[in-house]
């Protein structure tokens, strides 16, 4: 292998191992991101034009979000809730707000042991708070991303990059919202939700809902289907 080859598979992307997906529906996913930096590297490599790749970066220092890359911001505050449970404050720059829209998150890149993991939280903070943004985190004994998390302090940097997802609500628009599982009319619904139950929970509805879901991948596909089964169409919910 000539040293030019050697010099264009080591500006080759790598492809993004399972732990750097969050499993949110990022969009765009690592993945997304992983195949056009590709895409860009064969172009530049089938012209022999390594300045194709300029515009290539992976992380940023400007603390601005975006979605494409991971942005650095600075950990301002760290605050103990619970034995478990900790309030994060980071800065923004000036009176800058992250102003993320109703329901959407952002994701966070960490690594432990050499292993890099990615992870989706929601900011708590006001959408116009000014100069900051809060992150309320749960840390669990065994999570890898809680490993991490819990070695911060003030003055530490981490990045993040987002926003994604986000609910289209528009007030008003629609006549009730139902959460699953819920309890309506008095009916507790509790245990494993199935197609037959699913039917009983909307045909209990005095309106059509709207639907929001809210889950693992597994939960939220079978969801989908049951109600589509019990005639809530696609437009009519909507998975987080």
């Amino acid at each position: 292998m000539s040293d030019s080859e050697q010099d264009w598979l080591a500006l080759r992307p790598q492809e993004p191992s399972p732990s750097q997906c969050c499993g949110s529906g990022c969009q765009p996913c690592i993945y997304d991101v992983y195949e056009k930096e590709l895409a860009q590297w064969e172009r530049a490599k089938a012209m022999q034009d390594k300045s194709l790749l300029m515009g290539k970066k992976e992380q940023s220092s400007n603390s601005e979000l975006n979605p494409d890359t991971f942005t650095a911001f600075s950990v301002s505050s760290v605050e103990q809730l619970t034995e478990d449970t900790y309030q994060y404050k980071f800065e923004l720059p000036g009176k800058s707000s992250l102003r993320l829209s109703l329901g959407q998150h952002i994701v966070l890149r960490g690594v432990v042991n050499g292993l890099e993991v990615q992870r989706a939280y929601t900011p708590i903070s006001p959408r116009n708070a000014e100069g900051y943004f809060e992150v309320l985190i749960k840390c669990y004994e065994a999570g890898l991303m809680s490993q991490y998390i819990k070695t911060w302090k003030r003055g530490d940097v981490v990045f993040w990059r987002g926003p994604f997802g986000g609910f289209p609500y528009q007030p008003n628009k629609e006549s009730s919202l139902e959460k699953l599982p819920q309890s309506y009319q008095e009916n507790t619904y509790t245990g494993h939700l199935n197609e037959d139950l699913m039917k009983t929970i909307v045909n209990s509805c005095r309106r059509k809902p709207f639907v929001l879901i809210c889950g693992s991948s597994a939960f939220n596909e079978d969801m989908s289907r049951y109600l589509k089964s019990a005639g809530i169409e696609e437009d009519s919910c909507f998975v987080f």
